[in-house]
């Protein structure tokens, strides 16, 4: 009987074997898996948000507002199946919009009174998810602490953005909306508080009735962040600010998230600014500017619980 000669496989015999290896592997992961687009879009009640647009009847009692920044940050996106599990979407990483688990929605475009912004948009957010029969989303609003506190200029992006970043320790702003508007005289400026620039969003006098153009930026981002030095990043933050957001009943194939600015600032007098603190409302939790807009948000404040948030809604 002959002996059968074993042949040991040759190095570019175990290349092919592991290309081919890698193919099958990457077409069993595409047909587990779905792409799905989450779509995102800014309004102003029942207009949509346009750079420099002016809206009237906002806040309380009503004030009419230019809108000059419209940003946000998302991380944690999820969906909900049919028996209420969260299945995490596996985010694509573009380089550009998303990061991780971190994604930014953009709806000013630098035009007009945006001149603080970028010129491209975003509306929504892409990744992947297993295959399955999904019923919700979830998601958070605001940076996960191991990113939040990262030197902006050294940061990829989208975290590499200067003007969504506060300190090292104080982080990135979640959510940034710049309003101005026109009020009877002077809104009392704050002389303390996370940003030095008081003049940044106001404009100077307007008309010839004594009118001045005055802002509200609104800027959400955690507080009461604890470090040694001001360099150095924070273990935990006493007020994170970020808020958990769910839609029981959401089909991403027909559904689009609304970011509603009039029901943000619906029990916010925007004419007016609590003495000795910044403009606007800065996530301080002793800035009273700031009451109606962190319930609105979903976040407890000032020692009250969160409520319901009402800033998000679908269509």
């Amino acid at each position: 009987m002959k002996k059968q000669l074993l042949l040991a496989p040759t190095v570019a015999g175990l290349a092919i074997l592991c290309s081919y290896s890698a193919i099958d592997k990457q077409q069993a992961t595409a047909a587990e898996t779905q792409e799905v687009e989450i779509k995102f879009s800014a309004a102003v009640g029942e207009k949509p948000f346009n750079c420099g647009e002016s809206y009237s009847n906002l806040g309380s009692p009503v004030a009419g507002v230019t809108a000059t920044d419209f940003r946000f940050y998302v991380s944690d996106v999820a969906l909900i199946d049919a028996t209420g599990k969260v299945v995490p979407l596996s985010l694509k990483q573009d380089g550009k919009w998303q990061h991780q688990n971190l994604a930014l929605l953009d709806f000013e475009n630098k035009s007009g009174a945006c001149a603080n912004g970028t010129t491209e948009t975003r509306d929504r957010i892409i990744g992947t998810i297993p295959k399955g029969n999904y019923k919700g989303l979830q998601f958070t609003l605001g940076v996960p602490l191991n990113l939040n506190h990262e030197d902006a200029t050294l940061a990829p992006s989208p975290l590499n953005l200067t003007s969504l970043w506060w300190n090292w320790r104080g982080g990135y702003k979640f959510l940034r909306i710049d309003l101005k508007h026109h009020v009877a005289g002077a809104m009392p400026a704050g002389k303390s508080g996370r940003e030095n620039s008081k003049i940044a969003h106001t404009e100077g006098s307007h008309g010839s009735h004594g009118t001045e153009l005055q802002g509200f930026p609104i800027h959400l981002g955690s507080t009461g962040c604890q470090a040694n030095a001001n360099t150095q990043k924070p273990s935990n933050c006493v007020n994170p600010n970020t808020a958990k957001i769910v839609f029981r009943n959401f089909n991403p194939a027909t559904n689009t998230v609304i970011a509603d600015l009039k029901s943000l600032v619906s029990q916010t007098n925007l004419a007016v600014n609590q003495a000795n603190t910044p403009p606007g409302c800065m996530s301080e939790p002793n800035d009273s500017d700031c009451a109606g807009i962190m319930q609105n948000l979903g976040l407890s404040f000032a020692g009250k619980p969160a409520a319901g948030q009402t800033f998000f809604k679908m269509k």
